[in-house]
Order: C-alpha cells, then structure tokens, then sequence
C-alpha cells in the first residue's frame, strides 16, 4: 500500500500542466497588451510626458495653463519642437527659460502656434503641400514638401505620427513663432 500513494502520485503531472498554462497565459496578455497600446494610447500631454523626450514643451504647457485643453477630446495635431530647437530659441529671443516659462501671454500665443484643431496624420500633412493651415492661436502656418523632406513654415518634420488618444505629434526642429500682431 505504500507503493499505492506513489502511484496516486501522477497528481504532479497536472502541476506540470499547470505551468504550461502559465506560460500560455503571458502569450496571451502580451497579446492583448499590443492590442490595448495602439489602441487606446494618452492623451497628447501624457504621450509627451511618458516619452520623455519633451521636458521643455511640457514646462511650457504646465506653464501656460494649456494641460487641461491638450488633454481635451480633440482631435489635435501638434507640432512639438525638439530640446535643441528650444534651446535655439531661447537663444534668438535672448531669453531664458525662466522668463519664457514666467511670460504666459507668450507662452500660450507660440504654444497654440503649434497646434491644429484636427488630426493630421504625415498622409495628410503630405497632402497640404504649398496651403496654409490654421492653428489654435489663430494664425496660419505654412506646409512646404520638397522630395522627402517636409516644412512647417521655416521648421523641418523630424519624425510623425507619434499617436495619442486626442490627436498626433509631429516632432520638429525649430521652434515656430507666430507672426507679430
């Protein structure tokens, strides 16, 4: 009899099933993970937050008071300058960020230069060649394409079609200023 409770011992094997099952699982959460991301990402502010290449536009949007709006239904698309396009700018304006930051009139007038009230995909930004679109603020930019390289009034598109739940970002390497007045 005492060989029989080893006998009843192939109850192991259903633990080694259990592990496979394991392992079937992550498969399938990972699966439902790449589903989920893409179709469910932030919104443009925590996309920008979480990527972390934008601290300095994301100062700025704190700054300016514009969280709440560019985390909103949308869509937006956003043309979000890189830190060595800030940092240029700063340098053309003689100002530091401290008193950009501090200066909110400004801040919101050429942060709301680089957004549009519509989602634009680079499909439909390639389509705009030559035509001026109106942003947020209220004044137009200027799309120009010349073979692959695409403008945004005197700004060069470095990367697209960074996705949010509200809209897209487009990265890009200068800051755009708003025409005066």
């Amino acid at each position: 009899m005492a060989n029989e409770p080893q006998e009843t011992a192939p109850a192991p094997p259903e633990p080694a099933e259990e592990p496979e099952e394991i392992a079937d699982e992550p498969a399938d959460d990972e699966t439902a993970d790449e589903t989920a991301e893409p179709a469910a990402p932030g919104t443009i502010v925590e996309v920008a937050v979480e990527s972390g290449a934008f601290p300095t536009l994301v100062a700025a949007v704190q700054a300016a008071g514009l969280v709440e709006v560019l985390s909103g239904d949308g869509p937006f698309t956003v043309f979000a300058p890189t830190e060595d396009a800030f940092a240029a700018a700063l340098a053309a304006l003689d100002m530091t960020a401290a008193e950009v930051l501090a200066n909110t009139d400004l801040l919101t007038a050429v942060l709301t230069y680089h957004v549009l009230p519509l989602a634009a995909p680079a499909e439909v930004v390639l389509t705009l060649d030559g035509q001026n679109v109106a942003t947020v603020n209220g004044a137009d930019i200027t799309v120009t394409i010349d073979g692959d390289t695409v403008m945004v009034n005197n700004a060069t598109v470095v990367a697209t079609d960074i996705e949010a739940s509200n809209g897209i970002i487009h990265v890009i390497d200068t800051v755009l200023l708003p025409p005066a007045g």
